[in-house]
């Protein structure tokens, strides 16, 4: 399984993305530039966190209409998985292939620290390592982690079970519900603003991350190696 770790001009954490799912986790994964028209070979996509194009309009915004951006979307729609955290989590909601929307922190300021989160929904490709409702603590650092959404997208979200983690001993950020992450209907692609890529092992001060990767590992690899 071989995974592209989408690179956009002001992303600063795809370094940390790569290292996770390869020399941590074992996968096969490079980077693919974001002006690149092709993701042929790959069986899924990482955005990393950061300030795609220096997060000018709105951050995510700009990145949502990179060159990229169709292949994305062409494998969001063939099942792969596709995973974005932080600035990667902005995008994906620009882009459509999550709802809602991120603004900024209640605070107005950037907010950069461990949190703890729920994890709300196990039963997902992206969550089956860890135990319902298991706490666990991953680092924060965001400006615009505040995610909203209408009335009817909450209703929806909360009746197909797509709040995936959500914020613990605090609200970061204000956002509606303590939301912390959440997944598209069809359950491949998710978008989260902590970090677990920054979270692989103790000596970084915590290794919950590496449950997730996991999770994506053991999941998928098993649905294409049943398919093949």
């Amino acid at each position: 399984m071989k995974f592209a770790v989408i690179q956009f001009p002001g992303s600063n954490c795809d370094f940390d993305l790569l290292w996770a799912i390869r020399d941590v986790m074992g996968a096969e994964a490079e980077f693919v530039w974001h002006d690149e028209t092709s993701l042929s070979g790959f069986d899924g996509v990482l955005i990393p966190g950061g300030f795609s194009y220096g997060d000018y309009l709105r951050c995510g915004a700009i990145a949502s209409f990179a060159n990229i951006m169709p292949e994305i979307k062409r494998l969001a729609a063939e099942g792969k998985p596709v995973f974005g955290t932080c600035n990667g989590f902005q995008i994906l909601v620009e882009a459509g292939l999550l709802p809602g929307v991120l603004i900024r922190n209640d605070s107005l300021k950037f907010v950069s620290k461990w949190q703890t989160l729920n994890v709300r929904n196990k039963q997902t490709k992206f969550t089956t390592e860890y135990a319902e409702n298991e706490v666990i603590n991953l680092p924060i650092a965001h400006g615009e982690g505040k995610y909203v959404a209408d009335e009817a997208t909450l209703a929806e979200l909360k009746a197909n079970n797509q709040i995936i983690f959500t914020y613990e001993n605090g609200n970061p950020n204000g956002s509606v519900d303590n939301i912390a992450g959440i997944i598209n209907k069809e359950g491949n692609v998710l978008g989260m603003m902590p970090h677990p890529e920054r979270a692989m092992e103790d000596l970084l001060g915590g290794s919950d991350g590496a449950k997730l990767f996991a999770s994506v590992l053991k999941n998928f690899v098993k649905v294409e190696e049943v398919n093949a």
